[in-house]
């Protein structure tokens, strides 16, 4: 047998899009995945990765198009033929925007796939079809709301600058789960300047345990922090005057409202001591090369785009911004130009035609007016590179929509998951080396391409091709509908101004990394008057009532911690999952264990709860059961449940983590607040010691 070692790119939600290389042992078989020599991947990739080979040649992925036989959500299907499978779809969605209208069908596509062909590909059939379109607000426009106040525009400091930090803070993140590139640019900073590293987490992470200096506030008081480290660079002045009269608006207003924010008001917010919240503010204010690469953690509250801002404000009062080393990431989105006219098919929009939050599917689905936007119900659903039933908020209430008997659901996915358990016709999608796609980085600055490298098994079907299959079943006539997967790429790069498909494969990525000057915003931040902003224009981000705050505060938008829900849970990552992926994979439920609380040592004597023990946690939205693990290191009422788990791991009732967690939009536009719940907790049989939490 020739093994072969071909390029490929992973094509997972991550800001790290790695460049791979994977052994190819036949036409339809991997062995390793191991990094490519990218300078940013540098060789480094995470385990779930490495061990790909486990998930694409599972034994339950799924083959052949199927339909159901059973009861909505019994998971019982039989085998049918693709042309009956896209004869029933085609009909199915005919019956109903002809019943209902065309908004009465949705197409509900999420991040499974970060391919541009194969992730928005089914944009241009929304828009064709004129179906109900979808505001993608469920992973990052809350932060980025936050980081566009200030900024202006979406990207930062070179994050291979980290090498040349003094001091890496890493804000609402947990990389050595969920970004492990990061932790090599932080470890060689370590090592050859002697970098300190702070993390700001509700608990204790496997960074944070690794971290010179934790700082764990209570979760929705980020902005306090933030708040009271500027009031210190001002009090201590330290404060970068020249830098903030160049190229900051309203710092003089910013000082006078920061006066009475102290470490003293913070510490009473965030349950930090005064001591923690000086110690932090005298390291970053006095450290010119100070890096902050910020998370989507914090973010995810009602209050989490005030964070956001809050927290972007630091490097614009020290000056930071000036030097190599130092500013600040969050994503780089903006620095790709993409024409996607042919991926999206945007000539076809109507602008007319509503969207729907796909955060708040499981309003949508239980017909709440307010999330319909006024229209119809939604009797059609074509759910794809998705699995809201697990991952969405509130999906008790996803689930009872999925079961509607009015609800005709197509599914397109590689595993028989929860949302997939619900559909009329479930079909079998293709994994990204098994077909053609094109990437953009969000935490670099890298444009690259994976090209298919072995056969999908049975009648497995991309993305792109699958709706270019329904286009051709309901008439539909537009170039790329015609196009294959790689000449669709090819296309759309050339478009762009990059390389065309087969230059690209021959050089593996395009660095976009734009120069020093542009990526620090010394030649202007991206508003008008080249500014960063110190006081939000959110009405111009969506907060049309004026909810946020204009300048930097911490805002009490969070589901409180009430006297009958006295603790707040984080629904958190897990470092083997990645929202409901890898959990299929026999490696990674081994190493995971089962599902979790973590719960302060202090809760933990109080409520006479052991290692190990069953306990259940619960609001108005439901209840789950999951077992005690004692952990230092967080504030007594943070309860923290790591992973998106499958349902059936849970004991008692088949459900997850999100039946507890609210679709309540964000301000200011919407988007999920997975990190902001109120929760009661008790042992699952309580001992004759269980006291209840008493709030002072």
């Amino acid at each position: 047998m020739t093994v072969q070692t071909r390029p490929s790119v992973c094509p997972h939600d991550c800001p790290s899009t790695c460049a791979l290389e994977v052994e190819v042992l036949g036409p339809a078989r991997i062995g390793a995945v191991r990094g490519a020599d990218n300078p940013y991947t540098a060789g480094v990739i995470c385990n779930k990765v490495t061990r790909y080979a486990e998930r694409i040649h599972h034994p339950d992925r799924l083959t052949h198009p199927l339909l159901r036989t059973g009861p909505k959500g019994s998971g019982q299907f039989r085998r049918i033929g693709w042309d009956e499978a896209l004869d029933r779809v085609v009909e199915g969605f005919t019956a109903v925007t002809a019943e209902h209208g065309s908004e009465a069908a949705w197409a509900y596509s999420s991040a499974g796939t970060m391919g541009l062909v194969n992730r928005d590909g089914v944009f241009r059939l929304r828009h064709a079809m004129r179906w109900s379109g979808r505001k993608g607000t469920i992973c990052s426009s809350i932060a980025a709301a936050g980081w566009m106040a200030g900024c202006g525009r979406i990207s930062g400091t070179d994050p291979r600058e980290m090498a040349a930090s003094d001091l890496i803070v890493v804000w609402g993140g947990n990389p050595v789960a969920t970004q492990v590139n990061v932790m090599a640019h932080v470890t060689r900073a370590r090592k050859e300047r002697g970098a300190k590293l702070v993390v700001i987490d509700p608990y204790r992470t496997g960074t944070a345990a690794i971290a010179d200096l934790h700082l764990a506030p209570r979760p929705g008081t980020d902005a306090a922090l933030a708040c009271a480290v500027m009031h210190c660079a001002f009090r201590d002045g330290l404060a970068d005057r020249a830098y903030m009269a160049r190229y900051t608006a309203d710092a003089e207003t910013l000082e006078a409202h920061l006066a009475s924010r102290g470490p003293d008001w913070a510490a009473t917010i965030t349950g930090l001591s005064v001591a923690q919240i000086e110690t932090f503010a005298g390291l970053y204010n006095r450290t010119a090369r100070a890096y902050l690469r910020i998370g989507f953690g914090f973010t995810r509250g009602r209050g989490g785009a005030a964070a956001m801002h809050a927290v972007t404000c630091l490097p614009a009062v020290t000056g930071a911004w000036r030097h190599e080393g130092g500013g600040a990431l969050w994503n780089n989105r903006n620095l790709y130009q993409w024409d996607k006219s042919l991926i999206e098919g945007t000539a076809l929009r109507d602008p007319a035609v509503r969207e729907l939050d796909m955060s708040r599917i499981a309003s949508i689905l239980t017909g709440d007016p307010a999330a319909l936007e006024g229209g119809p119900p939604v009797h059609a659903l074509l759910v794809q590179s998705g699995n809201p039933a697990a991952v969405c908020p509130d999906s008790n209430r996803v689930r009872a929509g999925l079961l509607r008997e009015d609800l005709f659901t197509v599914v397109h996915e590689q595993f028989l998951t929860e949302t997939a358990r619900h559909a009329d016709i479930l079909l079998p999608a293709t994994m990204f080396l098994e077909h053609d796609d094109i990437y953009q980085a969000g935490g670099h600055s890298h444009v690259q391409i994976g090209r298919k490298l072995i056969e999908p098994p049975g009648e497995a079907m991309s993305n792109h091709d699958l709706v270019c299959a329904l286009a051709r079943g309901f008439g539909l006539d537009h170039p790329s509908f015609r196009m294959s997967g790689l000449e669709l790429a090819d296309a759309t790069l050339r478009a762009s101004g990059y390389p065309g498909a087969e230059a690209l494969t021959e050089r593996r990525w395009v660095d976009i990394q734009v120069p020093f000057e542009r990526a620090h915003f010394l030649d202007g931040f991206g508003h008008a008057d080249g500014r960063f902003r110190f006081r939000a224009d959110w009405a111009a981000l969506g907060d049309a009532e004026g909810r946020l705050p204009p300048l930097p505060d911490h805002l009490p938008l969070e589901d409180a911690a009430t006297a009958e829900r006295p603790f707040r849970l984080v629904a958190a990552p897990a470092r083997q999952f990645l929202n409901s992926t890898f959990t299929e994979t026999p490696t990674a439920l081994r190493r995971e264990g089962r599902p979790t609380l973590r719960i302060a040592p202090e809760d933990c004597a109080r409520l006479g709860i052991t290692e190990g023990e069953a306990v259940r946690i619960g609001n108005a939205r439901g209840e789950v059961v999951l077992h005690a693990q004692r952990a230092p290191g967080q504030q007594p009422g943070t309860l923290v449940a790591e992973g998106v788990w499958p349902a059936d791991a849970y004991a008692g009732a088949a459900c997850g983590i999100n039946v507890l967690t609210s679709d309540e939009p964000a301000l200011p536009a919407g988007g999920a607040v997975f990190h902001d719940t109120a929760v009661w907790l008790r042992p699952e049989i309580p001992s004759d010691d269980f006291k209840p939490l008493q709030l002072a």
